[in-house]
Order: C-alpha cells, then structure tokens, then sequence
C-alpha cells in the first residue's frame, strides 16, 4: 500500500511540476521557441496527470474473462490522453511552422521586437509595450 502511495505521489508531483515549469516558460519568455516548449511541457504535465488520476493499484485491463473478479482499470482516461497526444503533435506542428514563417518574414523570434514590427507595419506607434492606435485628427 505505502508503495502505491509513494508511486502516485512522485507522479503527481512531476505532473504538477511540469505543469509550473510550462506556465512559467509560457509566462516569462520572449523568445517563440521557448515559448512552444512551455506549451509541450504543460501538455506532457496535464497527460501525466490524468494518467495518474486514471491509476489503480491492483487493478487489471478491462477485459471480460471468465472467472475474472478483480478490479479493472477505467479506459477512458488513458484514451482522452491518447487523443489529446496526437493533437498536441498537431498543435506543436502548427505551431512550428507559424515559428518558421514568422522568422522568414520578420528576422525575429522574440515577442518584443515582433510586436514593435508589426506595430509599424500596420501603422500603430508602441506605447509601454502595447500596440495602440494613432488617431487621424
């Protein structure tokens, strides 16, 4: 039993960990890449989590056999995390290709100075960092 307890209890706090570690890449850095890797590693946290939540000790696939009596392990789970993999492999792809064609067309990967050439190119001035529109008077 303790030994469950110790195996969901380093699961969980990878999962949580994880999860902080990509908040705070997606919070903090400025560079796109980074950013992305932020975005994997608080999908792989959330994905660790539910698979941890879906874990029971003792318990067995969920397959009919005759004379069976223990108990089964819930499938859904572990198939919304499948689901969610494949679309997070979607997403990242996406993603990095938005990453490859931004640098092609602006020179740059940090938000900052993306922000500022955007802000020219469309006409806006920067004000504290935040686009605004100048007004035709």
């Amino acid at each position: 039993m303790t030994e469950t307890i110790g195996i969901q209890l380093v699961s969980y706090s990878g999962a949580m960990g994880l999860i902080l570690l990509g908040i705070f890449a997606l919070v903090n850095y400025e560079h796109l890449i980074r950013v992305i890797f932020g975005l994997i590693l608080l999908e792989a946290g959330v994905n660790l989590f539910l698979i941890t939540l879906a874990y029971r000790a003792d318990a067995v696939a969920p397959i009919m056999i005759e004379g069976q009596t223990a108990a089964m392990v819930d499938p859904i789970p572990h198939a919304l995390v499948l689901t969610a993999i494949v679309i997070g492999v979607a997403v990242q792809a996406l993603a990095l290709a938005l990453v490859i064609k931004t640098y092609q067309k602006y020179g740059t990967l940090n938000t900052r100075i993306l922000a500022q050439r955007i802000a020219e190119e469309s006409g806006t001035r920067m004000i504290e960092g935040i686009p605004t529109e100048v007004k035709k008077v």
